[in-house]
């Protein structure tokens, strides 16, 4: 592996098992400006490591993470050259995900929103616990729900389910995401790590040119996506030089429901 990461903690608990934490102790591992880069890079990173054979993200001390930081945020609303950035980091972060050859497991506990729900989602095995809070809340925010939505809600979950939750920014639990096919498995909070854990070593155990090849070959119908996905996010990152965010922002912070003019 390369690196150093600094918001993102990575260790070996089993043989061919590299574990990935998104980690912001006291914010429920928001993701700030450093964070968004190195969840892109980090599944590059990994794939070119031969000793690694299967992946666990997860996040640090009971939730997997609360979102994009809000910081980011106004300096996108204010700057060109950080949305060029970031919207480069967002695509990163999807696509390097898909591309990545080993086989990746989401272990979903606590809060799920923004870039880290991205990553939850996008991975091939999503263990969640059942009080997990799964949200995309960026029309909440007063931006389109571009980032992963597009192009895997629908294919989960279908259009139906997908539309409810994106237009609304309705709350999914793990127990509801299990039922409506949102993510593979829900167990009790407490067994979340371990269940993770032990899909992780039999995926690194595994047949690992038919594993690789398995997951390339299922991919395949999110790259089909790919058009769809695109368009989104840059739907998205044109809402950030709009004047509902301000509005979307303020109201986050005054823990309070937005009023859009």
């Amino acid at each position: 592996m390369t690196g150093p990461y600094t918001k993102l903690k990575t260790d070996t608990p089993a043989e061919g098992v590299l574990r990935v934490t998104i980690s912001e102790p006291g914010r429920l591992n928001a993701v700030d400006a450093t964070a968004h880069r190195e969840l892109g890079e980090v599944w590059r990173d990994a794939d070119r490591d031969d000793s690694v054979r299967a992946i666990l993200v997860t996040g640090e001390g009971g939730a997997f993470s609360a979102g994009g930081d809000l910081s980011m945020i106004e300096e996108m609303t204010r700057d060109h050259a950080t949305r060029l950035r970031v919207f480069a980091e967002a695509r990163d972060i999807v696509y390097n995900v898909l591309n990545c050859s080993k086989p990746i497991v989401s272990a979903i506990q606590g809060p799920a929103v923004g870039a880290g729900l991205a990553v939850a989602l996008l991975a091939d095995i999503s263990v969640a616990g059942r009080t997990a809070r799964i949200i995309d809340g960026h029309t909440r925010l007063g931006v389109a729900a571009g980032d992963h939505a597009a192009i895997v809600w629908p294919l989960l979950c279908g259009m139906a389910k997908a539309k409810y939750h994106l237009l609304l920014c309705e709350p999914v639990t793990g127990a509801e995401a299990e039922r409506m096919g949102l993510v593979s498995l829900c167990v009790d909070d407490d067994e979340v790590p371990a269940k993770a854990m032990e899909i992780a070593v039999r995926l690194a155990a595994g047949a690992q040119e038919a594993i690789r090849l398995t997951k390339y070959s299922l991919n395949n119908w999110l790259r089909l996506a790919g058009p769809s996905f695109d368009a989104s996010l840059a739907m998205e990152f044109l809402g950030f030089t709009g004047p509902d965010v301000a509005e979307g922002v303020r109201a986050l912070r005054e823990k309070r429901p937005p009023s859009f003019g």
